[in-house]
């Protein structure tokens, strides 16, 4: 339990998910586009994806 509460507190985890809550924000008030909303949110979940699959090809 202790692995899982830590692997959530992930620094990068914490930017990812502040940058996304950021801009779903900016999306509800059409200070973006939705088009603009998932553009950034497809890049970020995109980068997660390829490092845990290269991580995983590493070990």
């Amino acid at each position: 339990m202790s692995q899982k509460l830590s692997n959530l507190i992930e620094v990068k985890k914490m930017i990812a998910i502040s940058l996304i809550a950021t801009f779903i924000v900016l999306a509800v008030r059409r200070i973006i586009s939705g088009e603009s909303f998932q553009n950034i949110f497809l890049i970020i979940i995109g980068f997660y994806c390829g490092q845990s699959t290269a991580r995983n090809t590493n070990k």
